[in-house]
């Protein structure tokens, strides 16, 4: 796969605010706790090689454990998450995949069972943010692992 342009250099002002942005977004509190699983499980479903490459990476050099990691795909049976995290999860999947009639009330009050008002509106921040990524690196074919060496995550040991 060979990347189409490099939107960072055409668009620097524009990809540089994008950062900002998800770095702003990354910084709250919430972040701690759900980011490598929503970026992970958005990339997935979105089918985000470069993505899902970079935040699987992310989470092991983060102490992610593996079969975590694995589980991620198949949340909804795995005994591995906490209900907060599935919450997030389910949130993730609702607002990546919007369904014709947006998120239901059913989803809602499901995750509105396990995380804030303030929560669900700073998650919904995080899953825009890996969503508009996610969309970049496809439309431009970012390769896989082609930013391990400035993001330092070779340090994964995954290569």
């Amino acid at each position: 796969m060979t990347q189409r342009v490099d939107y960072y250099k055409l668009s620097s002002d524009l990809t540089k605010k994008y950062l900002d942005f998800s770095q702003t977004v990354g910084k709250n509190p919430l972040a701690k706790e759900f980011k490598q699983l929503v970026d992970i499980r958005a990339s997935q479903i979105n089918g985000c090689a470069f993505c899902l490459d970079m935040h699987v990476k992310e989470a092991k050099i983060g102490g992610e454990r593996e079969l975590r990691l694995h589980h991620i795909a198949i949340w909804h049976e795995s005994p591995l998450f906490t209900p907060r995290e599935k919450a997030a999860l389910l949130w993730t999947e609702a607002l990546t995949t919007l369904a014709p009639k947006g998120v239901s009330n059913e989803i809602y009050d499901q995750v509105r069972t396990h995380l804030s008002e303030q929560e669900i509106s700073d998650l919904s921040f995080l899953i825009v943010a890996i969503n508009g990524w996610n969309r970049i690196s496809i439309a431009f074919r970012t390769e896989p692992g082609s930013a391990d060496a400035a993001y330092g995550l070779d340090k994964a040991g995954l290569n």
